[in-house]
């Protein structure tokens, strides 16, 4: 995030929290990989659950709702009632590059998918489970350990990154899609498979979150028709001295991680992947955390809360 630093000091990091080097570090590169952070076990367990919802989803009274970044062929991002209607469910969205030009899928249908959201931390009792204060790394004990007060987890997604045809994501702020005013987002991005640059690995420009405004919001559009990028007339960045405007250029650094890591990812961190040309996918884990207290999250976002609201960690 971090929230303000004019609010109190943040709780000392527990045990699950993150030490004052983790700390220090996530502060000055806006992005923190901690490797182990899920042991053998949790990642094959989850690993099952992904195939078993890939194999036994059905096609029958699917749309066929693609999941776009706005940079493939039809040049849009995603807005149908399929995608705004996913907060408090678990939905399948398929790879631009999955279909031929008569609109056939090319690929098994278990290797055509880009995505599964929105709402496995809550339906999925394996992904569920990570959010438990037992686990290795509790979310909400590093969340608080990074500023937050009130954590809140919303938007899991298991992302494929299929073979071949798994897509690039251009240069990108979560708080863009996910914004508070003032920003407060904060991506917990589990590896399951290693993530290679052959296979579509994130890249970051480190320290970007310091300099790079939240310019634009991904919302609803007001006609009810689908998606737009709006200008943000709210804040761009969270409270605090550390954060000032200027040109974010530099050179993005692949993150290569094996199985099991934890990357968090501030909110106005730019960061990246490139397509999946390998042959080889790269199965994730995300969901990310806004802060409850102190901030507004509007009817705007594309993402509205379940009736019981974002979950509290």
């Amino acid at each position: 995030m971090a929230p303000s630093r004019t609010s109190p000091d943040p709780p000392s990091a527990t045990e699950r929290g993150l030490s004052k080097e983790q700390l220090a570090k996530f502060e000055k590169d806006g992005y923190l990989i901690i490797p182990n952070a899920l042991d053998e076990s949790t990642v094959s367990s989850l690993l099952t659950e992904t195939h078993s919802m890939l194999d036994n989803f059905s096609l029958d009274d699917h749309p066929m709702t693609k999941f776009s970044t706005g940079e493939g062929k039809d040049g849009e991002h995603v807005g149908d009632d399929y995608f705004l209607s996913s907060g408090d469910k678990i939905r399948f969205f398929f790879e631009e590059d999955a279909f031929d030009d008569s609109g056939k899928l090319t690929k098994p249908k278990a290797r055509a998918i880009n995505k599964i959201g929105h709402y496995l931390h809550a339906l999925s009792p394996p992904f569920a489970s990570l959010l438990s204060p037992s686990s290795k790394y509790y979310p909400g004990a590093i969340a608080r350990s990074v500023g937050f007060r009130d954590p809140r987890c919303l938007q899991s997604m298991i992302i494929c990154k299929q073979p071949e045809i798994g897509g690039a994501v251009p240069p990108h702020q979560d708080s863009t899609f996910l914004y508070t005013n003032p920003p407060s987002a904060v991506g917990f991005w589990y590896a399951l498979e290693d993530a290679t640059v052959e296979n579509g690995c994130l890249s970051f420009l480190p320290g970007s979150h310091k300099s790079a405004e939240v310019d634009k919001r991904f919302v609803r559009r007001k006609d009810g028709k689908g998606t737009e990028f709006i200008d943000n007339e709210g804040m761009r960045f969270p409270a605090g001295k550390e954060y000032q405007a200027a040109e974010t250029e530099g050179e993005y650094k692949p993150g290569e991680v094996k199985a099991g890591t934890l990357v968090l990812i501030h909110g106005n961190l730019l960061h990246k992947s490139e397509k999946n040309l390998s042959l080889k996918g790269r199965i994730i884990y995300t969901f990310h955390v806004i802060e409850g207290e102190g901030v507004v999250y509007d009817e705007r976002n594309w993402l509205q809360p379940p009736r019981e609201g974002f979950t509290k960690l």
